[in-house]
């Protein structure tokens, strides 16, 4: 199932959302396809969505999640990588 959590993440003078799949990294990419999510936008297990195309991906098929639903939902199917650490 492809998952979106709401708009909450500020970053580059915009609000982002989490587009990520409970089921496989291929159902993700094809629904990120299929909806002109950019390549660019795929963050190691999931997709950075804009504010504005939130309503699109929701009337596309994801179903809206918390973004605590969303990463225990993907920790779960094994599909969460973690982030890596940072050298500070």
């Amino acid at each position: 199932m492809i998952l979106i959590d709401p708009p909450s993440v500020p970053r580059w003078g915009r609000t982002w959302s989490h587009l990520a799949s409970d089921t496989s990294y291929d159902e993700l990419h094809d629904f990120a396809l299929a909806n002109g999510v950019p390549e660019r936008g795929f963050d190691g297990d999931h997709y950075d969505v804009p504010a504005e195309f939130y309503d699109v991906m929701v009337a596309a098929g994801a179903v809206p999640v918390t973004s605590r639903e969303l990463v225990s939902r993907v920790r779960s199917a094994g599909l969460r990588r973690p982030k890596p650490l940072r050298a500070d």
